[in-house]
């Protein structure tokens, strides 16, 4: 079992910033990719940016620029910063984790946390 605790969430204003963190604990083994999900209300949840175990990242065009997305391996966490937020990055963001052990690929995911930007 692998457990995935985000935070970092809230409102705050259009051009503001928010940093969201994930950690993760249980069984670690095998982490490969880390990243951050969001699902607005009526809309499908989309990719909003990975990171490897290496470092590579990569971004949803609409946030290139504005987040940015790091992991420390050594905490098993993953953080997403946020810059000039803007009303259309109203969403749960999820944290995504993806593990490859023995040839099978798993896919976990946290519970969300709320990211609402005013206008």
């Amino acid at each position: 079992q692998v457990q995935l605790v985000e935070s970092g969430g809230g409102l705050v204003q259009a051009g503001g910033s928010l940093r969201l963190s994930c950690a993760v604990s249980g069984s670690i083994f095998g982490i490969a990719v880390m990243g951050w999900y969001r699902q607005a209300p009526g809309k499908q949840r989309e990719l909003v940016a990975t990171v490897t175990s290496g470092h590579s990242t990569n971004y949803t065009d609409s946030v290139k620029g504005r987040f940015t997305i790091s992991r420390d391996n050594a905490e098993n966490t993953v953080y997403l910063q946020m810059n000039s937020l803007k009303s259309e990055d109203t969403a749960a963001y999820y944290c995504y984790l993806e593990r490859r052990i023995f040839g099978r690929t798993l896919r976990s995911w946290g519970q969300g946390t709320q990211v609402t930007v005013s206008s």
